[in-house]
């Protein structure tokens, strides 16, 4: 079995192109690296790029890209509506095949050596590379941001992992780790209120909100921590923001298991919960890359839904799928660039040519 992986390291910068096509040319240029996608944001200030390799190219890959971030970035003027922790946010590793997990983790480790002692850039492992319980969750690493940063990094609690807890202006921090196939799946909602979209976004993730008694106060356990109250979607990390360049508010979601709640289910409870404060969803945006079944998943759902058999090819499931997502809303969908087991044939075949 072809030993892959996929890395898809986030970087603080989404507006100027010539920073991004940087950053992504220093990835491409190393050896048997094969780039698969890139998508930034403006109003995030942000961009994700997805590329796959064996574990050698991935790991020299990755410190190509977050190295030349760290010579392009600065961190003392970036402004956006996506949380960040440093001019590369946050990098992980995902094992495709050919591959462990324990191998993956190996090779985090060995990346986040390379970052904190070549760049001297602070790196927390987060998910399945992760050194204490408190930081699997990205967001809890993450909290604070760059501006709480220096604060973070004088808190014995939270040293980095590799690295002095020394505070690098200009990158700030990085997080490095390995996790399973993310989907980062961004509903529109018409409506210019970042409030209405966070409201939805705290109800179908998750983790929920925070509790409140009868007189609207914030509820505590014993231990001083917030109290949650679950809310509606396992495996769904969720936040509402509003994006300039589309002038409307979106939810933007990461969907950690698939299979357990997929793409359409999320647009669903997003478009009821919408309908139910006057709002219309207007379509959807992909982040990176999706796998097939996903698509197939809500072909098939929408095709039932419409009195159909769920019986078709895979292009009428993949067709209906985007047509009923509305992911073709912002930018054009084209299936053979954003299905990742379309992308990762055409590498095999690269491989074996």
């Amino acid at each position: 079995m072809t030993e892959i992986i996929e890395c898809v390291p986030n970087f603080s910068e989404g507006r100027d192109h010539d920073v991004i096509r940087a950053i992504a040319v220093a990835i491409e240029k190393v050896k048997d690296v094969k780039l698969l996608d890139v998508n930034s944001g403006a109003s995030v200030n942000r961009t994700v790029i997805t590329f796959v390799g064996n574990r050698e190219s991935v790991i020299n890959g990755a410190f190509a890209g977050i190295a030349r971030a760290a010579e392009l970035i600065d961190m003392r003027h970036h402004r956006g509506t996506h949380p960040r922790l440093g001019a590369t946010d946050v990098c992980p590793l995902v094992p495709i095949s050919g591959i462990s997990v324990e191998e993956c983790i190996a090779l985090s480790h060995q990346l986040a050596k390379c970052v904190a002692e070549e760049l001297y850039i602070p790196v927390y492992l987060y998910e399945k590379s992760a050194q204490k319980p408190e930081r699997i969750d990205l967001a809890n690493i993450r909290a604070g941001e760059y501006e709480g940063l220096k604060q973070k990094l004088s808190d014995p609690n939270w040293r980095p992992d590799y690295g002095q807890p020394i505070f690098n202006p200009k990158s700030g921090a990085t997080i490095i780790g390995v996790r399973n196939f993310l989907i980062a799946f961004n509903v529109n909602i018409d409506t210019r209120d970042r409030q209405q979209a966070n409201d939805i976004a705290l109800t179908i993730r998750e983790k929920g909100r925070i509790k409140r008694d009868q007189n609207g106060n914030k509820m505590y356990n014993s231990q001083g921590e917030p109290i949650y109250e679950t809310g509606l979607l396992k495996n769904v990390k969720a936040v509402g923001w509003y994006i300039d360049e589309y002038k409307m508010a979106q939810v933007s979601t990461n969907l950690t298991n698939y299979k357990v709640t997929p793409p359409h289910v999320v647009f669903e409870e997003i478009r009821r919960l919408a309908n139910a404060r006057g709002l219309r969803v207007t379509g959807s945006e992909l982040v990176g890359l999706i796998p097939k079944e996903a698509l197939l998943m809500a072909g098939r759902y929408y095709l039932k839904k419409q009195g159909y058999s769920e019986d078709a090819p895979e292009s009428e499931l993949i067709q209906m799928a985007v047509q009923s997502l509305g992911l073709n809303a912002i930018a054009p969908f084209d299936p053979a660039k954003k299905i990742i087991e379309y992308r990762l044939a055409e590498f095999e075949k690269q491989l074996n040519g």
